[in-house]
């Protein structure tokens, strides 16, 4: 691993990802320049997110989430693409994989796009397995709980969309038509990443070979549904290249590790490969 502590190692990693097919995964890092903020960051408050065994366990449970998302979609729903969002859809690499559920990689125009876990303005039913928009299930929420985001506004917000609440028992949760719970369609800990997902992340990292590179921005690569990919194209002689400030789990797979902003860099290599 070639730490990036100089502008020329910057430099050469540039060069490096102007030149080859690129896949590219990006976590939440990537994303705090649009408001939301990030799970394992520098400053980061530490936090349990409600794991999937949780939620489906209890209503209890499922209204103490939606209490808690309500609030927290008010940012998540107005966040907009930053620099880095946007240089990513202009690279338009051979796959973004992306760990992130905000949306914003859709919002810039990205296309050939693998959102591993979801997309948090997508609800699905865990009986009947049918899907919604966010954007409704909001509208409800409001109607049912008009006063719970003036009363909540301060609450701190999450990475995940939604917002540290203590009480939340009289919050009201709707049900699907056949009278099912709702979950947001996204991948929560616990839960398992689809398999076709996970498939079509690996065959893209595998085609690399020696010849592309892979690109991580903003994740500390802490959950193995993004590390394994790292994993796969250091076994088949795959250049890695991590931008993320701090610590991660593949520093040590790294070609460069750069401790650098993700969207500044990106908008760099964005204007180089132009």
């Amino acid at each position: 691993m070639t730490l990036a502590s100089t502008r020329a190692s910057e430099a050469t990693a540039l060069d490096l990802l102007a030149t080859r097919p690129l896949v590219v995964l990006t976590g939440a890092g990537l994303s705090t320049d649009s408001g939301i903020p990030d799970y394992r960051g520098p400053g980061a408050p530490a936090r349990a997110p409600m794991t999937y065994q949780e939620f489906v366990a209890t209503p209890e449970a499922q209204r103490h989430y939606w209490a808690r998302s309500h609030v927290g979609w008010q940012r998540m729903g107005r966040a907009e693409p930053n620099d880095g969002h946007r240089a990513l859809a202009e690279l338009d690499p051979l796959l973004l994989i992306t760990q992130n559920v905000d949306g914003l990689h859709e919002a810039a125009g990205s296309r050939r796009l693998v959102a591993l876990h979801g997309r948090v303005a997508d609800v699905v039913c865990l009986t009947c397995r049918a899907t919604s928009s966010r954007a409704d299930l909001e509208r409800v929420l409001d109607e049912l709980n008009p006063d719970w985001i003036e009363r909540h506004a301060s609450a701190l917000s999450n990475p995940d969309g939604d917002v540290d609440l203590d009480e939340t028992d009289d919050f009201v949760v709707p049900t699907c038509a056949c009278g099912g719970p709702l979950k947001p369609h996204v991948v929560f800990f616990g839960e398992n990443v689809p398999a076709d997902r996970v498939a079509r992340c690996y065959a893209a990292v595998e085609a690399l070979g020696s010849g592309g590179a892979l690109l991580v921005a903003g994740s500390s690569l802490t959950v193995m549904s993004g590390l394994r990919f790292v994993k796969r194209a250091a076994q088949g002689g795959t250049p890695i290249v991590i931008v993320n400030r701090g610590v991660t789990r593949g520093d040590d797979l790294a070609s460069y590790k750069l401790e650098v902003g993700c969207s500044e860099f990106l908008a760099e290599l964005a204007a180089r490969v132009a």
